[in-house]
C-alpha cells in the first residue's frame, strides 16, 4: 500500500536494516494498540519511536520513568496560580499522539498502573474530571531486559495490555556498516519530514478492519491460541498460563494490519505465523518461572511447528 511503503521507507533511513520491526511497529499503529521494545540500551528504540513521530507528522512526548515517579507526573495536575486565585490543569505528557515510555519497568507499579490506565481506557482522571486522551494515542514502551537491578518487572496481567512485545536485537555486520555511513555526516532524523498525516493513519485503520479471513484461517488462528493453553492434541508442560481470548483477538487484529500492511485485503496463514510470537510470546507464564522473551517466544515456535497449516484459497470470500 502506497502510504504505508512511505513511512516504512522514511524510517528505514533512520533505522538501518529493521525493516522487520519496523513493519511490526506500523502493524500495531493500524490495529490501535501499544507496544512494547525490550531490548539492551543503544538499539534504536528512541530513534524508532521520533522518527515514526515525524514520519505520521504528528506530536511525540516522552517519559523516562523513574522509581519517585507519581502518576501525577504522567496525566498532570491542578496547579495554584496566584495572578488568577484559581487552579489551573497543567497537563501530563500523556496528552501527546505518540508517547515514548522508556523504561517502564523503573517506575513503581502504583504508576505504572497509571500509564496502562491511560492505555486502555485512552482517557484520563484528574481530580474527578475525566479527560479525553487523543484519537491518535499510541505508546511505545521499552524495558531493559539486562539492567533489572531497581526495577520493578511488568505483571503478567499488565503485559497483556500490550499487543506487541518487539525485542529490536542487534544488527549484521553490514547493517553496523551501513549505520556508520549513514551517521558518519548527520543525524538523517534532524532532515526527516512527515509522508502522512492522522487522517492517513485513520483511513488505514478503517481498512484494517474490513480485511477478509478465510474461515480456515480463523480456525488455524485459534488452534494456535488454544495449543497455548496446553489442550490436545497439544498439551505443553513448559506452559502455566495459556494466552486469554484477549490474546486471540489481539492476533486477529494485527494480523488484518499486517495484511493491509502488505497491499492485500485478506489474509494468509503466513501473516498470523509472522506474528504469533510477537503478540502471543507475552502473554504466556511458563510453568518453570522463566519468562523471558527468548523462552516465551521458543515455545510459541514450537506451537507454530505442531499445529497444521491450512491449504484453502484464502481469498475467496
Amino acid at each position: 500500500m502506497e502510504q504505508t511503503e512511505k513511512i516504512i521507507k522514511n524510517i528505514k533511513k533512520v533505522i538501518i536494516g529493521k525493516e522487520t520491526v519496523i513493519k511490526q511497529v506500523l502493524t500495531v499503529v493500524l490495529a490501535d494498540g501499544h507496544v512494547l521494545l525490550e531490548d539492551v540500551p543503544g538499539t534504536g528504540k528512541t530513534k524508532l519511536a521520533k522518527s515514526l513521530a515525524v514520519s505520521l507528522g504528528v506530536d511525540f512526548g516522552r517519559i523516562q520513568f523513574t522509581p519517585d515517579m507519581l502518576p501525577a507526573d504522567i496525566t498532570g495536575l491542578h496547579v495554584f496560580n496566584r495572578e488568577t486565585g484559581d487552579f489551573e490543569l497543567k497537563k501530563g505528557p500523556v496528552f501527546t499522539n505518540i508517547l515514548l515510555a522508556d523504561e517502564i519497568n523503573r517506575a513503581t507499579p502504583r504508576t505504572q498502573a497509571g500509564l496502562l490506565e491511560c492505555m486502555e481506557e485512552r482517557q484520563v482522571t484528574i481530580d474527578g474530571k475525566t479527560l479525553p486522551l487523543s484519537e491518535l494515542f499510541f505508546v511505545i514502551a521499552t524495558q531493559n531486559p539486562v539492567e533489572t537491578a531497581g526495577t520493578f518487572p511488568l505483571p503478567e496481567a499488565q503485559m497483556d495490555r500490550f499487543l506487541m512485545r518487539i525485542s529490536m536485537g542487534m544488527p549484521e555486520r553490514d547493517e553496523e556498516l551501513a549505520i556508520l555511513h549513514t551517521y558518519k555526516k548527520e543525524d538523517p532524523l534532524e532532515s526527516l519530514s512527515a509522508v502522512v498525516n492522522a487522517e492517513d493513519i485513520f483511513l488505514l485503520r478503517k481498512k484494517a478492519k474490513e480485511v477478509f479471513i478465510h474461515p480456515a484461517v480463523e480456525e488455524y488462528l485459534v488452534d494456535i491460541v488454544r495449543a497455548t493453553r496446553g489442550e490436545a492434541p497439544y498439551g505443553n508442560d513448559k506452559i502455566r498460563m495459556g494466552v486469554s481470548p484477549r490474546g486471540t483477538l489481539a492476533l486477529m487484529r494485527c494480523a488484518r494490519a499486517y495484511a493491509c500492511l502488505e497491499g492485500r485485503d485478506y489474509c494468509v496463514p503466513d501473516d498470523i505465523k509472522a506474528l504469533a510470537v510477537p503478540v502471543l510470546a507475552h502473554r504466556l507464564v511458563l510453568s518453570y518461572g522463566q519468562n523471558g522473551y527468548r523462552e516465551t517466544a521458543a515455545v510459541v515456535k514450537e506451537i507454530l511447528q505442531q499445529v497444521p497449516v491450512p491449504t484453502e484459497d484464502f481469498c475467496v470470500k
